[in-house]
């Protein structure tokens, strides 16, 4: 009996079959998949309520880097569509998002996302922004205070300042090698990201289901991505950060590498009393990943 070879992965795609499955899991869930053209040559895609329910609240939720928005919310999903319209955009230059705009600040990205919900019908709405996600949801937040009720910042580091990654509080030293970390283009720079995301990351993964997860998730629009990463360190500042005032939670891994919890408390201490900061043990930054349960348990508590 002949043994199947690392080549086998030439005709079988662990990670587009597991899409695949995500998919079918989104459209059980009574989603449909929605590309909408917002103008300007942009094309945001979302999965949208098949039926939508007046009497219901409305939900987003926005993904971060890495895999498209199924990957990071397929464990979440079943939980608040029964409560809620449900919504899960891809972002500009993920999924099936794209742009020809030069715009690259998370103010473009969330500008784009309240049009597209406002092309849907949706003038109100709770937010969930995990990681660069919720970077957008806190510009959303500040630039639509009146259609956000209530918004959830999982491992969302807005209060990191240009001059922290000079002084150390990240893993990675340069913008540079942050670009080649978060959009990984070889098996070692992908497990370099499973390390400072998970506390317990999975070892022994054969290099070519990575380079295959490369292939299919992370090949599309490296350039674009590294400029939104560049965007968001750009002469940042917290003094330049506005406040908000929505009812917020925040959730962070107590071990996050990615955005050191330090991050959670500083954001705490500048939105003020409308916060509450929840830190959920033996968990990095992919939280939402690594300790679903606890991370639904704080959302639902939250949010319902």
């Amino acid at each position: 009996m002949s043994r199947k070879s690392p080549n086998m992965s030439k005709c079988f795609s662990f990670t587009a079959s597991r899409d695949w499955f995500y998919r079918y899991w989104f459209t059980k869930s009574g989603l449909r998949s929605v590309s909408t053209s917002l103008g300007d040559g942009t094309v945001m895609h979302c999965w949208v309520p098949k039926i939508r329910k007046p009497s219901k609240p409305n939900l987003i939720l926005v993904h971060g880097f890495g895999a498209n928005a199924m990957w990071q919310y397929v464990e979440v999903l079943h939980h608040f569509t029964p409560q809620f319209n449900v919504y899960v955009p891809d972002l500009i230059f993920f999924g099936r998002s794209y742009t020809s705009h030069p715009d690259r600040t998370e103010s473009f990205q969330a500008r784009c996302l309240m049009r597209l919900m406002d092309l849907q019908g949706v003038k109100r709405m709770s937010t969930v922004g995990i990681s660069y996600g919720g970077f957008v949801a806190y510009s959303m937040a500040v630039q639509y205070p009146q259609a956000l009720d209530r918004l959830v910042l999982c491992c969302t580091g807005v209060c990191l300042e240009e001059k922290d990654v000079k002084a150390g509080l990240f893993p990675v030293k340069s913008l540079e090698e942050a670009k080649q970390v978060l959009v990984p283009q070889t098996p070692n720079k992908l497990r370099e990201l499973m390390r400072v995301s998970f506390v317990r990351p999975a070892t022994g993964v054969p290099s070519f289901f990575l380079s295959d997860f490369i292939r299919v998730m992370c090949s599309q629009y490296v350039e674009e991505k590294g400029e939104l990463i560049q965007e968001i360190l750009k002469d940042r500042k917290q003094l330049n950060l506005p406040k908000i005032r929505q009812p917020t939670l925040l959730v962070w891994g107590e071990q996050d590498q990615i955005f050191p919890l330090e991050l959670g408390h500083r954001l705490k201490r500048h939105i003020g009393d409308s916060a509450e900061l929840a830190v959920i043990k033996n968990a990095g930054h992919a939280v939402n990943l690594e300790k679903p349960k606890e991370f639904i348990k704080h959302l639902k508590l939250f949010l319902l």
